[in-house]
């Protein structure tokens, strides 16, 4: 018989009717012996439980009279039930067997939760809120119940709005407020995480005079720092419980805990891997994986790169992932090395990079000096029976031991040979299983395990109708992971062929992805080479992606940006492998591309592929055109540093290109370019634009025209065009455009003043940013609340801001976002007194700058100097560094330089009248643009004047 106490009373019988329990003293009788179940329970103390200190008159007959109750009801539902009420010297025993919450608490030590979680329908005892007989059960049932639904979350995407509920319903439990500010942070509410963790200081100090714990304080200062551990796992999730490797699990924590390098080796199918994914779910810190496996010698640093959320601007990623990496403390899974050269690369990582270690696999060691090995070897026969009985669902026997012997206890055999046992039965399985292994053999020289691995998928294919193995073949033109739409178009097959693949564990399927296992996928290649198919199969898998990114292209433009970024992140190794395979497709996939490659960063992907493409001869002019202004773009931002205005007015003679191009050509050059020149364009842009009804490039190019304007602060009009360019944007609801339209009203609220304006402009930016993955736009962003916070007068804050869009900066390989952001640490260290960390922030921007044609940062950085060399006293090196600062700030005709300029010339003046001169001139220069500087910027004025009147 069942009884169920987590809500309501529920009594059913083994068939599952309901069982009937009539009268609420008998009700309660029957809890009351439900929560001591197994234990007497004496006369007494039922009846002070039942009545209390007002017993009825003939309190034992009472009793005895509702206890045969019990047992009638009991025995009336299912004969034979009156026994499990039994009655002995030491009082009255409930014997039951199934009780919902003995159930919770198995399915809870299994690890089962969201099983467990299922079974309660309310509070429990939930008939009896009141007695005191059921409350340490009750509690203890309860506080069991929220530690399992506090592990659940944790494990659970999507948990806000249910974590929101329990911190409300229990405002001072640690791990319940660690779990609402972690779902907080990672859906890009970092202040409210902030808040969070601040209001739980405060009633943990009001209520218990204590503080955080260290956890939770970690957790804060993590979150602060923007840590990328607070980020949910990239893992992929296992679809199953790993069998029978808890002790080299074990063994490999030990190792990979003394260890920067530890290498699992292993023949094919053996489970690397899985075990390594094990590995990297129970890590405490940030781990990134990198899939190896479909990757050739030249993709590994751009994959290493995505991994790692890198944009590769530089035309030597090496570099810049050593220095992305060198501050960084993370758990590297660099998975199937065997096919690669990568020793070097994991040398120069682990050299540059302490916080770094690498966990690889491969069927051979990498042969590096220090390098761990733990060899993964098949499963003991116990294990391996585990393994397959979990997975076959059937009992351990004879024949299931024999199959588990005859496969080496392979996983990977084991778990294709399981799928078939609902259709043959282990003993069909078993012979049929014995005659392929004496019929197979692989060639010489092959280890033995792979050949009865290689034996296992010959036996699987050969239990495939003819349409399985024709899509089968085919899914080995993928690279990584694949679609079921990719696979239903490349293949030509409907897709319940794949489904059906699925089930016999030859696929592996995530949650909207699929992807073959490594064996199988070589195995698969080479039957589609045997049929003859492989160049047909390569060219439907190009023009399927072809087809796909430009089906993309428009979609990122607008509401659907996020899932289409999502959606070619996933497809990006397809990408690579169909520009390899379809060299005459190439330029129409790179520009197709292109808007991809730039939203996400990946610069110096892009620039390798259109070059390759570029190359290929015979390829329509209009394509060609399109892909040298792309190449032209992307170049702009390059980590070196090139000056690209010559490069764009050829590319403009030599072709006719549409005003959306000419456009990119400008905004990717607007800070660094000939600003009349580049106005030109963008004009000519924005008049095509109108005429021809393009709201996009509209919007896009009133952003860039604002962007333009700042060099000479003309506020009006870029208020005008910001503002018209997000009403556009808003309309469009594209979010990056957004991002790119606030730009010009950000700086306009700080010319003026308006910082919490200036602010709620930045975070607003910093959120959309952090959702879309665009991490070079929350570094810029992030440099932007430092300068308002330096502005404001809290450097404290403002170094926090500033350093950390620079490492952020530095991890995406963008120089323009680096500088931005070391030159408010220098603005900062000025302000502060701090001269010598000032000078050195600043002066290594110079060269950069020069390179770049970044007149306008030349002028204010050599205006800062100036005053550095001012502050110390050097007035003669002042005045040498303030005239350059403004002969470079006259070339570029910005007023609000040339002032700024001025005000430094006055500064380093030896005549105090040529001195109050110029800082009259620099006054009436600000006012003549509408830009005069706010209190807060006038602090070297101000300085210059009290000296002067001193």
């Amino acid at each position: 018989m069942y009884f169920g106490v987590l809500g309501p009373l529920v009594v059913r019988t083994d068939a599952g009717a309901p069982v009937s329990v009539p009268d609420t003293k008998v009700r309660t009788l029957l809890l009351d012996l439900l929560v001591n179940r197994g234990h007497p329970v004496s006369a007494d103390r039922l009846l002070e439980d039942l009545w209390g200190d007002r017993p009825p008159r003939n309190a034992t007959g009472t009793l005895q009279a509702r206890i045969s109750q019990l047992r009638t009801a009991l025995d009336r539902a299912e004969r034979g039930s009156r026994a499990l009420v039994a009655h002995g010297p030491a009082g009255y025993t409930l014997t039951a067997d199934v009780v919902d919450s003995n159930i919770f608490e198995q399915l809870v030590s299994a690890g089962r939760l969201r099983e467990a979680l299922d079974l309660w329908r309310g509070p429990a005892y939930a008939d009896v809120p009141d007695h005191e007989f059921a409350r340490a059960t009750r509690d203890r049932l309860e506080e069991a119940r929220l530690t399992a639904t506090e592990a659940w979350l944790e494990q659970t995407d999507d948990a806000l709005p249910e974590l929101t509920e329990l911190v409300r319903r229990h405002p001072s439990r640690e791990r319940l407020r660690a779990l609402h500010m972690r779902a907080l942070y990672r859906t890009g509410r970092h202040d409210e995480a902030l808040r969070s963790y601040d209001e739980l200081r405060g009633i943990l100090a009001d209520e218990l005079g204590v503080d955080p714990g260290p956890e939770l304080v970690e957790l804060h200062a993590a979150i602060l720092r923007h840590d990328p551990s607070l980020q949910p796992s990239r893992l992929p999730a296992p679809l199953n419980a790993l069998i029978g490797r808890t002790e080299t699990v074990r063994e490999a924590q030990r190792l990979l805990s003394d260890n920067r390098l530890l290498t699992l080796v292993g023949p094919g199918g053996v489970g690397k891997t899985r075990l390594a994914l094990e590995l990297g779910r129970n890590h405490s810190g940030d781990v990134r994986l990198v899939e190896l496996a479909p990757l050739r010698q030249d993709d590994v640093l751009e994959a290493l790169a995505a991994a790692l959320d890198l944009r590769d601007e530089s035309a030597n990623l090496l570099p810049r992932l050593v220095e992305s990496l060198s501050n960084r403390r993370l758990l590297l899974i660099l998975d199937n090395c065997e096919h690669l050269d990568i020793a070097h690369l994991v040398r120069r990582l682990l050299a540059a990079a302490p916080g770094v270690r690498v966990l690889a696999t491969s069927r051979e060691p990498l042969g590096l000096p220090g390098e761990r090995l733990l060899d993964v070897k098949p499963l003991e026969l116990q294990a391996a029976t585990e393994l397959f009985t979990a997975r076959a669902g059937v009992d351990n026997s004879e024949a299931v031991q024999g199959i588990c012997r005859r496969l080496d206890g392979i996983p990977l055999a084991l778990e294709l040979a399981a799928t078939r046992v609902r259709a043959l039965g282990v003993q069909r399985l078993a012979d049929r299983l014995d005659d392929r292994f004496r019929l197979l053999s692989g060639g010489r020289g092959v280890p033995e395990r792979q050949r009865t691995l290689r034996a296992t998928i010959d036996w699987s294919w050969d239990l495939l109708d003819a349409e399985e193995r024709t899509m089968l073949r085919r899914l080995a033109v993928h690279a990584g992971t694949f679609s079921l739409e990719a696979a239903t178009e490349v293949s030509r097959l409907p897709d319940a062929v794949l489904l059906a693949l699925v089930d016999k564990s030859l696929v592996a399927a995530g949650a909207d992805r699929y992807r073959l296992l490594e064996s199988v996928a070589a195995y698969s290649l080479e039957r589609l080479v045997e049929a003859g198919e492989e160049a047909e199969t390569r060219q439907h898998h190009a023009e399927y992606y072809l087809e796909l990114a430009q089906r993309a292209e428009e979609q990122l433009r607008g509401p659907e940006q996020r899932t289409w970024l999502h959606r070619l992140d996933q497809e990006a190794a397809n990408f690579r492998t169909a520009l390899d395979a379809a060299p005459q497709l190439s330029l129409k996939l790179v520009n197709a591309l292109a808007w991809y490659w730039y939203l996400r960063g990946r610069l110096g992907e892009a620039r390798r592929s259109i070059a390759a493409a570029l190359a290929v001869p015979g390829q329509d002019p209009a394509d060609r055109a399109a892909a040298t202004v792309w190449q032209v773009g992307m170049t702009a931002t390059d980590a070196k540093g090139t000056n690209l205005t010559e490069a764009t007015e050829e590319a403009l003679a030599r072709y006719d290109v549409p005003a959306r191009a000419l456009w990119f050509l400008t905004s990717t050059q607007w800070a660094y370019g000939d600003r009349d020149v580049l106005m030109g364009r963008i004009d000519r842009a924005i008049e095509t634009f109108t005429a021809d009804g393009d709201r996009w490039g509209l919007a896009a190019a009133l952003s860039t025209r604002a962007q333009l304007n700042i060099v000479h602060a003309d506020l009006d009009a870029m208020l005008r065009d910001g503002h018209r360019s997000l009403e556009l944007f808003d309309e469009l609801g594209d979010d990056w455009g957004r991002l790119q339209a606030t730009y010009s009203l950000i700086v306009v609220a700080e010319v003026s003043g308006d910082y919490p304006t200036a602010e709620r402009y930045l975070s607003d930016a910093m959120h959309q940013a952090e959702e879309l993955g665009l991490w070079t736009e929350v570094s810029f962003r992030t440099s932007g609340l430092g300068r308002i916070a330096f502005l404001t007068g809290d450097y404290a804050r403002a170094d926090v801001l500033h350093e950390r869009a620079r490492r952020l900066a530095i991890e995406q390989s963008n120089k323009s976002a680096e500088e931005y952001a070391e030159v408010g640490l220098g603005l900062s260290a000025r302000r502060q007194g701090r001269l010598d960390d000032a000078e050195a922030h600043l002066t290594k921007w110079l060269d950069w700058l020069s390179q770049v044609g970044g007149t306008p940062g030349i002028a204010f950085i050599l205006a800062q100097l100036g005053f550095v060399a001012e502050q110390r006293g050097d007035f003669t090196k002042a005045q040498a560094l303030h005239q350059q600062g403004y002969e470079a700030a006259q070339r570029v005709g910005d007023e609000r330089a040339i002032a700024l300029a001025l005000e430094g010339l006055a500064g380093a003046a030896e005549d105090p009248d040529r001195a109050r001169r110029l800082l009259a001139e620099a006054e009436a220069l600000r006012a003549k643009v509408g830009a005069p500087l706010p209190p807060a910027e006038r602090f070297d004025v101000d300085r210059i004047r009290a000296r002067l009147e001193a």
